[in-house]
């Protein structure tokens, strides 16, 4: 693969960490969902993982925000094979606003795969686990 689809493929994919950051921390659950495949997993330390747009919905619309918060996603290497297919290991830590002010409340780390569809990056699996 050239280093220019290597940088494209890479560009993309940090895209959707991105937007899926941002639409999360907002609570726009409807943009979360969108950045997954149908058959997309998510899978949480102690938890049944959830699959499908449905499934993953209803999840997100669970976790939307009740106060300020923000995950600050780092240290992210992107990998693929080919112009279709990508994986991304990447270190996040989640805040939240109280009334003492923003506070590191998780960290912890995901581990994706990306997929391409219909020219689209968008999440297949996404597994996080969580750092003591």
């Amino acid at each position: 693969m050239s280093e220019s689809t290597q940088a494209w493929v890479a560009a993309g994919v940090r895209a959707v960490i991105g937007a899926h950051t941002q639409a999360q921390d907002a609570g726009r659950t409807d943009d979360i969902v969108a950045l997954y495949t149908p058959d997309g997993v998510l899978e949480l330390p102690g938890t049944d993982p959830v699959q499908g747009h449905d499934a993953l919905r209803e999840a997100f619309k669970g976790w939307a925000p009740t106060q300020p918060q923000l995950h600050m996603v780092t240290n992210t290497i992107v990998a693929s094979d080919g112009p279709d297919e990508a994986t991304a290991s990447s270190d996040v830590v989640f805040f939240q606003r109280g009334e003492a002010g923003w506070a590191p409340l998780v960290t912890g780390h995901y581990e994706d795969t990306f997929r391409r569809v219909d020219g689209k990056w968008l999440l297949q699996r996404r597994v996080t686990t969580y750092q003591v």
